[in-house]
Formats: structure tokens, C-alpha cells, sequence
């Protein structure tokens, strides 16, 4: 339901699709003389994809390009974590995050410059890995909007704290930055902002969220204890199986019966593993669940009908136990909330720069640590949406009431250039925005 409704409105503010540069303005002159390094980076980022909290040479990488533009940075924040400050007189202190990893995926986009990356995983694994989430669109970004503003200093005032975060897709680095002392190493932020590319909209076009943004997310394993046997004697077993499928389907009911249907929910069974050959019945079942939420109360009773519908399941099914149910608390998130305010304020300079191709959209069930920043700091933060689309894919998905292939998925190719520029445009201007007019010089 909300991915529809989200829909409807996003072509209807994307009706138009790009077909030109951002509207000229004076501070995005300098965007044509960058941009040729952006997008080697891109492509260097996009086939040298990283796991979370292993983006040791991708950190280097954004550590290097800062201090060409004469940021101080700071490595190994929150493990592989870096943070650039660029100081240039008394006024705001403005925080520009970009996320760095990328995620377990086998690339099938045909690319040129596709990844073909195989790492361990944490388990020790051989997994493909993939910039599949536009990570790397970010963080091109962020470096074209750091190296416009380094040559703006006689436009600005104030302090720049520039943070490439690891481990967002495990929703994990932004609280390990800040525990590891984000807040107090550096200058507090006074404003917190960010970017996130999106299918929804197409590549040259901004999307502006005020209020709640992305969902709270939760990740919850179920694991059912039955008792093995022969599979042409399950009269002498007891199938684990047949209780984990009976709660995929009983959990559907918890969004489709129990949810008020004006309050998003989701609840998506991703994983289930089971057996070892197809003539024995196992012994365990576990299935993996991401759960999300954007009201407490949602997010309470959603995790508590999960574990009630496990354990109906396993009791009547005659399990010797009871099954094991756990919310990893590493992987939970909080709503991301754009703060109302600041969206109003940054609208008048998008919009100078972008004229009809910024506009608003409606919040996404995908997940974010984002938020964090602006919680803990208690400062109004930001996090835009940029679109990512081939114009031409977008107009034919539109025809049809679909959209282009988006984030998580094999195929997701951001068309680069307009993706890339729109994102440097969109920081710069915004940032501009917030931070102290520098009085004339000379």
C-alpha cells in the first residue's frame, strides 16, 4: 500500500524527465572541471566493492581525496570510519555523512565496470559483493560537493565536518562512530545532512521527504527444535519444517489482520534454511525476518506477534521445545526523521538549482542509520533523496505503473553522470544554505 501510494506521487512530481544539467548557478560553476574525476572514482568504487566494516581501502580512498582539498582528517573512527574537517572562520558547523560499504550480492548488470569481488563474510564464507545500494553514487557525490565547496571558501563561513561511515547496511556505523567519540574528537554539528539515491524518481531530479523518512527496523531469527527422522516415516518425527512454514504465512497476518492499514508495517521472511538431504526430516528450522515500523507502538506489537505466532506454531505442532526467538539488537534501527524546518529552509536553493525537478515524495519502508546523528547531537538533520533512473527506463516504467530496478537488486546501474552531478549540486547548495555568509574581502 505505501509503496503504491509512494508511487503514484513520485511520477506525478517526476513527470518531466532529465534532460539537462542542474539550472546554471554560480556556486555549481565549477562542477564541469570536477566531474571527470568523480566519475573515475565512481567506476573505481563501483568495481572495488567493500563489506561492511571492511572498507579499509575505500576509507583510504576518501581519506585521500580530502586531504588533496585540505580537509584535517582522522582514520579509523568507529573502526574503518573517517572524518574531515575543514575549518574557514566563526559560523555553523554543518556534518555531510556518506556510507561507504557495499553488500553480499553477485553483480548482473553488464557493466563495463561491474564488480566481480569475492570476499570472506563474517562466517568466514565466499560471498560476491556489490555496490547494489548506490553506496558508491554517495560517496562521488560527497567528494564533488567537498571539492566544490574547499574552492568556495570566499562564499562561506563556518566549519565542515565531512564523515565517511562504515556499516550502514548492518545499521551499525553510525552509533560506532559516536561511541567512539564523533561528537566530542570534532566540532558538534549544528546541522546534519545527507543523501540517498532512489528508483523513484529519475536521475536529475530531488526528492524531499519532511517528517519521518525511513522506517525503524528490526532483524529477528526463529529457530524451531523438532525431532529428526526418516522422510518416508514422518509419523516418527517431528517436522521443524512444517512449523517454520506454517509461520511464514501465519506472520502475514500480523500486517494484513492485526495492523491498523493506515499504519505502515512490514514483516519479510528473507531466509529459510533447513536439511541437509531430501529423505530426512531435520532436526532444526530457522528462519531470518526484517520487521519494519514507523510508530513504537507498530514496532512493539509487530515483535511481540512474531514470537507469539513462532511458539502457537511449535506447540501445536508437539515440539520438545520451545522455539528460540532473538532480535539482534545490532541490527535495529531507528526512524529517520527529516526535520520539518530545515526541509522548508533547503527548498528555496534546490529549487534555484533544480527549478521543476525537486519535489516532494513520501517516505520509504527501506532502513537508515542516519538518524543518529541528528538524535544524539539534538540537531535538525536532512537526508535527500536523489534520483538515480535512466530517464528513458523511467518513462517506460512509468507507462506500465512499475518502477525501474532499484536498490538490493543484482541489476541496480544508476545512470551515473546526472545521478553523480545532481548529488554534488543538491550537498552544495545545501550546505551553502547553512553556513555563514563571508563578510567582503579586500
Amino acid at each position: 500500500m505505501m509503496q503504491l501510494r509512494s508511487l503514484s506521487l513520485c511520477l506525478a512530481v517526476a513527470g518531466s524527465v532529465y534532460a539537462e544539467p542542474p539550472k546554471a548557478v554560480p556556486e555549481l560553476a565549477g562542477l564541469d572541471r570536477v566531474y571527470p574525476s568523480l566519475d573515475a572514482l565512481y567506476q573505481d568504487l563501483h568495481r572495488n566493492p567493500e563489506l561492511s566494516k571492511h572498507e579499509e581501502k575505500t576509507a583510504a580512498k576518501m581519506a585521500a581525496r580530502l586531504r588533496e582539498l585540505g580537509f584535517q582528517v582522522t582514520e579509523h573512527v568507529g573502526g574503518t570510519g573517517i572524518v574531515g574537517v575543514l575549518r574557514n572562520g566563526n559560523g555553523p558547523t554543518v556534518l555531510v555523512r556518506t556510507d561507504m560499504d557495499a553488500l553480499p550480492l553477485k553483480e548482473k548488470t553488464g557493466l563495463p565496470y561491474a564488480s566481480t569481488v569475492v570476499t570472506k563474510n563474517e562466517a568466514g564464507e565466499a560471498t560476491p559483493v556489490m555496490h547494489a545500494c548506490g553506496h558508491d553514487i554517495h560517496m562521488a557525490s560527497w567528494v564533488g560537493a567537498a571539492a566544490l565547496l574547499s574552492q568556495l571558501k570566499n562564499s562561506w563561513q563556518g566549519t565542515l565536518v565531512f564523515v565517511g561511515q562504515p556499516a550502514e547496511e548492518t545499521v551499525s556505523g553510525a552509533e560506532a562512530m559516536v561511541k567512539d567519540g564523533l561528537f566530542t574528537r570534532f566540532p558538534k554539528p549544528d546541522f546534519v545532512l545527507g543523501l540517498h539515491d532512489t528508483n523513484f524518481i529519475p536521475a536529475g531530479h530531488v526528492g524531499l521527504v519532511s517528517g519521518p523518512a525511513s522506517a525503524a527496523s528490526n532483524a529477528v531469527d526463529i529457530t524451531f527444535f523438532g525431532r529428526s527422522g526418516h522422510g518416508a516415516a514422518p509419523h516418527r518425527a517431528i517436522d521443524p519444517i512444517v512449523m517454520a512454514s506454517g509461520t511464514v504465512m501465519a506472520l502475514q497476518t500480523l500486517v494484513s489482520r492485526e495492523n491498523n492499514p493506515f499504519e505502515a508495517a512490514v514483516v519479510t521472511v528473507g531466509t529459510f534454511r533447513s536439511g541437509t538431504k531430501r529423505n530426512i526430516i531435520p532436526e532444526e528450522a530457522r528462519l531470518e525476518l526484517t520487521v519494519r515500523s514507523y510508530k513504537p507502538e507498530v514496532q512493539k506489537r509487530l515483535l511481540a506477534g512474531i514470537e507469539r505466532i513462532a511458539k502457537a506454531q511449535a506447540l501445536s505442532a508437539g515440539a520438545p521445545r520451545e522455539p528460540k526467538v532473538v532480535v539482534l539488537a545490532e541490527e535495529a534501527s531507528e526512524v529517520v526523521v527529516n526535520d520539518p524546518a530545515l526541509i522548508q529552509r533547503l527548498s528555496a536553493p534546490l529549487k534555484r538549482a533544480f527549478a521543476d525537478k525537486v519535489g516532494p515524495i513520501e517516505p520509504t519502508s527501506g532502513s537508515e542509520d542516519f538518524g543518529v546523528y541528528g538524535r544524539v547531537a539534538r540537531v535538525p538533520g536532512v537526508q535527500l533523496r536523489i534520483g538515480a533512473s535512466d530517464p528513458v527506463e523511467f518513462a517506460k516504467a512509468k507507462e506500465k505503473g512499475t518502477l525501474p530496478t532499484g536498490p538490493h537488486n543484482d541489476g541496480f546501474a544508476p545512470v551515473r553522470e546526472p545521478t553523480i552531478r545532481a548529488g554534488v549540486s543538491a550537498l552544495t547548495v545545501s550546505v551553502l544554505e547553512l553556513l555563514g555568509k563571508a563578510p567582503p574581502r579586500g
